[in-house]
């Protein structure tokens, strides 16, 4: 089943919600009122003051090939990094996802864009993403029903805790 032209809905663990995030180009909009998500060069180029006074209304959009270590120092400015998935081959964001969470403490959310795909999502939360704009119909159809899916095991750690096996210590028990 292919990606549909419809505009894309937030989900999170707790179910679908109203987005309050705008997808911006540039730093104009943050002359209105809403919340807005930048593209990472609009966000760099914001005056240090402007990004320090905005921030629970900031948030950052990091395409594949752009590198985490721009916003590093920059994160406690931010209420949310949007990490883009532009095809479903590329998982580059998972490994910046897991980072922004283990490695640099961010405690903000992270929202995946793009390709949220049906056999992803489980993986996308154990990394540390949070949010998911979501517009493939087969992922739709089952998180309307309550099925997020997923692997009860795991070999490889995460941002989110797990348990360990009951005879492997290598084995992962999906936290509940």
């Amino acid at each position: 089943m292919s990606e549909t032209n419809a505009q894309p809905r937030l989900w999170t663990p707790e179910g679908f919600r109203e987005d309050d995030w705008t997808h911006a180009d540039s730093a104009e909009a943050l002359a209105g009122n809403g919340r807005f998500i930048l593209p990472l060069q609009a966000f760099l180029d914001l005056d240090p003051q402007v990004r320090e006074g905005a921030k629970e209304r900031l948030g950052v959009l990091l395409q594949p090939g752009e590198q985490l270590d721009k916003i590093e120092g920059l994160l406690d400015q931010l209420s949310l990094v949007a990490l883009a998935f532009p095809a479903f081959n590329d998982g580059r964001s998972f490994s910046k996802a897991e980072l922004l969470r283990r490695r640099h403490g961010f405690t903000g959310a992270v929202r995946a864009t793009g390709q949220v795909l049906v056999d992803q999502l489980p993986h996308m939360l154990r990394v540390g993403f949070d949010q998911f704009e979501v517009s493939h119909p087969t992922l739709l159809a089952r998180l309307e029903a309550g099925r997020v899916g997923g692997l009860p095991l795991h070999y490889q750690p995460a941002a989110k805790p797990a348990e360990k096996g009951a005879k492997y210590s290598w084995r992962r028990v999906a936290a509940g």
